[in-house]
């Protein structure tokens, strides 16, 4: 359990940008709420380390724009029957 929360912010930074993962993954990493991931990426990372904010807001939008396309294997897994 973090107690300082801007380091818990960088954490979630780094453990991101070294991964390349979503704020899901981190989420189920940290074993924290996916929102609390995206508030401390997105509010409190920017105060406390800018450059990391903006790499972190790279991966973010990435993440974001294809969305969509990672939902569309999902469920073609799904129907077609194949695991994971």
């Amino acid at each position: 359990m973090y107690t300082n929360i801007e380091e818990r912010a960088c954490d979630l930074a780094e453990y991101i940008i070294e991964n390349k993962a979503t704020v899901r993954a981190a989420a189920k990493q940290f074993n924290i709420s996916k929102s609390t991931v995206h508030k401390d990426l997105t509010e409190r990372l920017k105060t406390v380390s800018p450059a990391l904010y903006h790499q972190v807001r790279e991966l973010l939008d990435i993440n974001k724009a294809e969305r969509h396309i990672r939902g569309g294997m999902a469920t073609r897994r799904k129907y077609k029957g194949e695991n994971a």
